[in-house]
């Protein structure tokens, strides 16, 4: 899957002005993107404890990728980060 595949999807995505709610599958294009992520999660390339999420910014309609610790539910990375997504958000309001 390439990034345009990913951006593609990004820009389909409409909905509530949520942020950073998870994906529900509908398209062939979420689903190949839901199994991709599965297949990443269950060969453990982020760490026994670690598993990666895929989700939309709602108010921004871009991805947001994140390691999750499993136990703890703590975002160990995001991309882009907090800071980012701040800074996307405040220069759409103007």
């Amino acid at each position: 899957m390439n990034i345009s595949s990913i951006n593609s999807l990004a820009s389909h995505l409409t909905g509530a002005t949520q942020t950073a709610q998870p994906v529900q599958p509908q398209s062939e294009e979420q689903k190949a993107l839901l199994r991709a992520v599965k297949t990443v999660n269950a060969a453990q390339l982020f760490g026994q404890n670690n598993e990666i999420t895929f989700i939309i910014d709602r108010a921004l309609k871009i991805a947001v990728v994140r390691v999750v610790n499993k136990n703890t539910g703590e975002v160990v990375e995001q991309i882009p980060t907090e800071q980012v997504l701040k800074m996307a958000e405040e220069n759409n309001q103007r």
